[in-house]
Parts: structure tokens; C-alpha cells; sequence
């Protein structure tokens, strides 16, 4: 059985978002991308999936928080999110 070489085409220029959906809803990348080529990347510049959640704070803490939030110069949600992950890394750090 003798391998036949596959034409890779030529991916059309798209002038929005709406038309490069609906011709990769029709198309399939096989005919446009020689995936015998492709290489695994990482993009560690990308901004996570996040969810949002509920936490219940008694006041005098998210007071305390907002205080110690407004002399770094970020949202007190910020520098609860940074004080968890700190804290989350220190405790994984520590049980290996």
C-alpha cells in the first residue's frame, strides 16, 4: 500500500471572528494543518479558568484585609487570592 502525499491548503484570510467560525464549522484542519508536524507547546502566560465562590469573612477581617489591600495598591480580592496560593504553595512546599 503506498502512501499517498497529502496536499496541505492554504488557510483563507477571515475579516472577523463570524466567518472563521463558520468555515471551521464546515472544514475539517486535516486538509490545512499537517498534524505529523505539530509539536506540543505550553503557554504559561495564560490567565487560568476561574470560578467564583461563596466565603463567608467575619467584617472585621475583610476590613483588616481592605487596610492591608489599599497600602499594596490592589483589590482586597487580589491580595486574597495571593494570600491563599501563597498559603496553598507553603503547605504543599512542606509536605513533600
Amino acid at each position: 500500500m503506498a502512501k499517498q502525499k497529502q496536499r496541505i491548503r492554504k488557510i483563507p484570510k477571515f475579516e472577523n471572528e463570524d466567518q472563521k467560525r463558520a468555515f471551521w464549522a464546515e472544514h475539517d484542519s486535516v486538509d490545512f494543518v499537517d498534524w505529523r508536524r505539530a509539536e506540543r507547546v505550553r503557554f504559561p502566560n495564560l490567565r487560568p479558568t476561574t470560578r467564583t465562590i461563596s466565603i463567608r469573612l467575619p467584617e472585621s477581617m475583610i476590613e483588616r484585609l481592605k487596610v492591608l489591600a489599599n497600602k499594596r495598591d490592589v483589590p482586597y480580592q487580589s491580595l486574597l487570592k495571593m494570600f491563599v496560593a501563597e498559603k496553598i504553595e507553603e503547605e504543599l512546599r512542606s509536605s513533600r
